[in-house]
């Protein structure tokens, strides 16, 4: 007797399906197209006078243009990217050793919206080019070359999950079926096949660190330390507050606390607007914002010099809430035919909740003259 009941391995694969995009980044071809794609090119900056002779077709292919483009505005380059970059570079750099030596862990650990996700990808990138020039896209046995592989993390991930999670990446035709022990070897197997040679596991605060799993994958972060030959980057919030980098008395923290010994923990600050190079640093990153948008009635000092009191209130210093702000603006001014940023229409576009519980703080200390947020000769 015949059935259409699907098996568990069925359900699991249309699961997997069903979760996935092109774009994704849990997978391998999700990142390489990411890694690989060229510059987006900027749409052309028209006048006023020139928007007018866009017939209808023409007008909403550029202003669909426009939308793509300032809602994909970053990376920017600000300082603390830059820092960090260079952080992760003498890391990485000096973790190409032999086999037999544990190679050193990375710990990303800052508060969210500071764009640790978009700093470590756009270095993943860099290295995965970087590979890919020097040694090609297959290896010496003509395996296809990955040298990155990603892996998110949820609250209730077990061994058995991580491993299976970085089968799903590398697309592992094992990856429905075995104990965590199997999985382990299989994704041992398919990082040495792929030669990859950076791990990165985000959201790494969503482990519960001291419930069985979360053990259980501190040991296991222990084991890739010592058997697989990547460099391990962790993204997380609060990770110190966990205990990843602590000692203790009891076998939890000593075991938590080993994987803390061979990490080196790096952070991400927000912008600061209490020294004069911190203003600098603040300005020269709407002045990086201001080249990029495209708005017929963009004039110079829009953003950097009208808007920087505004901006650092509406953020509180943080470049992921100054990013949505400045797209949902600019959407904003595209679609009603504003053309430009100002303050009467960012009042009306609404931002991260944390960012608007401190919004009244701190543009009452901007507007009493207690805090200045631009460098102090160029507002005068």
């Amino acid at each position: 007797m015949t059935t259409n009941k699907p098996t568990r391995v069925q359900a699991e694969e249309a699961d997997l399906r069903s979760r996935l995009d092109h774009l994704t980044l849990s997978r391998k071809e999700g990142f390489g197209r990411l890694a690989d794609a060229p510059r987006r090119k900027r749409p052309e900056l028209l006048s006023r006078r020139q928007l007018k002779k866009l017939g209808k077709e023409a007008l909403t292919e550029y202003n669909r243009d426009r939308r793509k483009w300032h809602a994909n505005l970053g990376p920017l380059g600000t300082p603390q990217m830059k820092s960090l970059h260079e952080d992760l570079w003498d890391i990485f750099d000096s973790n190409d050793q032999d086999s037999d030596k544990v190679k050193g862990g990375i710990a990303l650990d800052a508060f969210p919206g500071l764009g640790k996700t978009t700093a470590v990808l756009a270095f993943a990138k860099k290295v995965h080019r970087r590979i890919i020039e020097e040694e090609g896209k297959y290896t010496d046995e003509g395996h296809e070359r990955w040298p990155i592989c990603r892996v998110g993390l949820t609250s209730n991930t077990g061994m058995r999950d991580f491993n299976r999670a970085i089968l799903e990446y590398y697309g592992h035709p094992g990856r429905f079926r075995g104990t965590a022990a199997e999985f382990g070897y299989r994704a041992l197997d398919s990082v040495l096949s792929a030669e990859t040679k950076l791990l990165i596991v985000d959201d790494l605060h969503f482990l519960k660190w001291r419930n069985k799993n979360g053990i259980e994958v501190s040991n296991h972060f222990k084991y890739i330390a010592n058997e697989f030959p990547v460099t391990l980057l962790m993204i997380g919030v609060g990770l110190e507050k966990r205990g990843l980098f602590s000692e203790g008395s009891s076998y939890e923290d000593a075991v938590l606390a080993q994987t803390g010994r061979r990490t080196t923990r790096l952070n991400m600050d927000p912008f600061t607007i209490s020294s004069e190079m911190g203003r600098k640093d603040w300005r020269d990153t709407l002045l990086g914002i201001e080249e990029r948008v495209v708005l017929a009635d963009k004039y110079p000092g829009m953003i950097a010099d009208d808007l920087s009191d505004e901006l650092f209130a509406r953020s509180t210093g943080h470049i992921g809430s100054l990013m949505t702000l400045i797209n949902r603006g600019c959407q904003r001014a595209v679609r009603t035919g504003a053309e430009r940023l100002d303050k009467e229409l960012l009042d009306q576009v609404k931002n991260d909740a944390a960012s608007e519980q401190a919004r009244e703080e701190l543009q009452h200390a901007l507007a009493s003259g207690r805090l200045v947020s631009r460098p102090r000769k160029e507002a005068a």
